[in-house]
């Protein structure tokens, strides 16, 4: 099916594809570890402030910071790894590049298909592109709702991390009373689900595809962020209080296991056909660092937002109006979710011939 609808060479196909999934699964696997380093970070750092202070916190972030440094300088750039890679692989790089070659002079060969290809009309850039698009040409990708809808994702996502980030230390506090060790603690059981869940959530995201992992995650998380609002209305007392609270923080984390990768595959999809459709548009190094860049100050906005826009609903309104607040974000998002990630559903696709056939 590859070889008739993408037109790859059939002693090309298993090399692509298993490029194709490498990239996906290393996106997932990536921004997944992001997410489960964000929600641990506070649970150690309640551990470090309790026994240390702010002396033990900060002289371990300063150790990971320059851990971090050295491991960078350790890596090898691509073009560097591309000189010894065209050496030893000298032959199949060449075939790889005549079949992009052949791509981009419109010729045509045994293994082409009789009827021209459609499926990447709507990626082609026809149009003259400004100077803003030529130096920052990620920016026409902006275009097509798909990687707007899955910058969005990524925003929200961090919005929900940071505001669990922000507000559990504070409600265990005023609810029960904990010091900061024992409300560090408490993200042990947010991060649990989230990492045994978020294996298999990926691997969903690669099965099915990220449409579904993120309708479901998204409308998941309405209810469980409802709930959290029931401890603060004191219906049950004491330790009982602290058990209903753990469990719908295992909850929640179970549904942000879930919204953990569909974003990063969704926009890397749409970035992926752009590329393809436009083979010289993105420069020599591809587009793909430009995507990640992106994708960070997406994150980064959320996590930024996130704490900001919980501690106003919630010294105003309360915790309980706080999390509302957000299951209404996140029920927005569903629905955004089931109407543009992964392509326009059916129902929208059948509406608008509806429409047309109308007219």
């Amino acid at each position: 099916m590859l070889r008739e609808r993408l037109a790859i060479p059939e002693e090309e196909i298993q090399s692509y594809v298993a490029r194709l999934l490498a990239a996906y699964a290393g996106a997932s696997v990536l921004f997944a570890l992001a997410a489960v380093g964000e929600l641990m970070g506070p649970m150690f750092g309640g551990v470090l402030y309790e026994k240390t202070g702010y002396v033990g916190i900060f002289g371990v972030a300063s150790g990971i910071l320059g851990l971090d440094f050295l491991m960078r300088l350790l890596i090898i750039e691509k073009r560097t790894a591309a000189k010894y890679l065209s050496q030893q692989n000298g032959e199949t790089n060449r075939r790889e590049r005549g079949a992009r070659d052949k791509e981009c002079d419109g010729t045509a060969s045994e293994a082409d298909p009789l009827l021209p290809r459609n499926d990447g009309d709507a990626f082609k850039i026809w149009d003259e592109t400004g100077r803003l698009v030529r130096v920052l040409p990620i920016l026409v990708c902006f275009r097509n709702p798909r990687f707007v809808i899955g910058l969005a994702l990524a925003f929200v996502q961090a919005s929900l991390l940071a505001m669990v980030d922000a507000t559990i230390p504070t409600e265990a506090e005023e609810l029960f009373g904990f010091t900061s060790l024992q409300a560090g603690l408490l993200f042990i059981i947010t991060n649990i689900p989230y990492l045994v869940l978020g294996p298999v959530a990926g691997w969903a995201v690669d099965r099915y595809g990220t449409k579904p992992a993120a309708v479901i995650g998204f409308a998941y998380l309405v209810p469980t962020l409802v709930l959290l609002r029931l401890p603060s209305d004191q219906l049950l007392e004491g330790s009982r209080n602290v058990i209903l609270y753990s469990a719908i923080l295992v909850l929640n984390g179970l549904g942000l296991a879930i919204i953990g990768s569909p974003s990063i595959v969704e926009v890397s999809d749409v970035v992926q056909k752009y590329d393809k459709a436009n083979p010289e548009f993105f420069g020599e190094n591809g587009p793909y660092a430009q995507l990640y860049e992106f994708n960070s100050v997406f994150f980064n906005l959320g996590l930024t937002v996130g704490p900001l826009v919980a501690d106003g609903p919630r010294d105003s309104t309360g915790y309980g109006n706080m999390t509302l607040t957000f299951a209404v974000v996140s029920g927005v998002t569903a629905i955004l979710s089931f109407c543009f990630i992964g392509g326009k559903s059916p129902i929208i696709r059948r509406i608008r011939i509806s429409s047309v056939t109308c007219r």
